[in-house]
């Protein structure tokens, strides 16, 4: 029993939802350290699936190695799999899934068999415009992924990760700006209807994320700090 000092919360199954450059990555982590949440992206989970080799890990290295897409299928097991571990009895991040209607349908059909729902699925809203110079300007610490930018997130220390420690850093070869707005196009067709989906579940929030990083954080954790307690 929780006592006078304690907040009880509930696991949540948190859902980032924005185009490219938004600051998902960024944000996803931040909630990850505050809240003691483990963000699951559904790269990460098909690698360790194959490299553990589950047996949904197995059908899904047998679809990769032929050169097809993993469906939506394999990717539920591997993530309902992941999802029953202890380390993730507070709550989880989706990263890069859902990404479509029926993946998003698919996904509360999943959570319902385990008496779980969407607790939030936020909409870093910003305007595609800015987003070019945003994600052309982006680059990450090789060693641990920490996000930086040429403008507006720059190391303290020149050359070295403020998170590790660490002196490489790497650029996406797709964040030029014809790519950005090809990639814009494609989240407004198939992952933006997604916003639509989540408001009729009542489960809708929205961020501005045109603030600077420690704002967008802010108004995330007021959001998660609201619909976990």
């Amino acid at each position: 029993m929780p006592t006078g000092t304690e907040v009880e919360t509930r696991p949540v199954v948190l859902i980032l939802l924005g185009p490219p450059g938004a600051g998902k990555g960024t944000q996803a982590r931040m909630l990850e350290e505050r809240f003691g949440l483990v963000q699951l992206s559904t790269g990460d989970l098909l690698r360790a699936a194959v490299a553990e080799g589950t047996p949904a890990g197995l059908a899904a290295k047998a679809v990769m190695e032929s050169g097809a897409l993993v469906s939506d299928e394999i990717v539920l097991e591997i993530l309902a799999e992941r999802m029953a571990r202890p380390d993730v009895a507070r709550g989880v991040i989706l990263d890069g899934f859902p990404r479509t209607a029926g993946q998003a349908a698919a996904l509360d059909t999943l959570l319902a068999g385990v008496g779980q729902a969407v607790t939030a699925a936020i909409s870093l809203e910003v305007d595609d415009a800015a987003m070019v110079g945003r994600v052309s300007g982006r680059f990450t610490c090789a060693a641990c992924g920490e996000g930086y930018h040429d403008e507006h997130k720059q190391p303290a220390v020149a050359g070295t990760c403020d998170k590790c420690g660490g002196t490489e850093f790497k650029r996406r070869a797709d964040d030029n700006a014809e790519t950005v707005a090809e990639r814009l196009k494609a989240y407004h067709a198939q992952t933006a209807p997604l916003i639509a989906h989540y408001a009729g579940l009542g489960v809708l929030e929205r961020v501005d994320a045109m603030q600077d990083i420690d704002a967008v954080a802010g108004g995330l954790g007021d959001i998660v700090a609201r619909v976990t307690v």
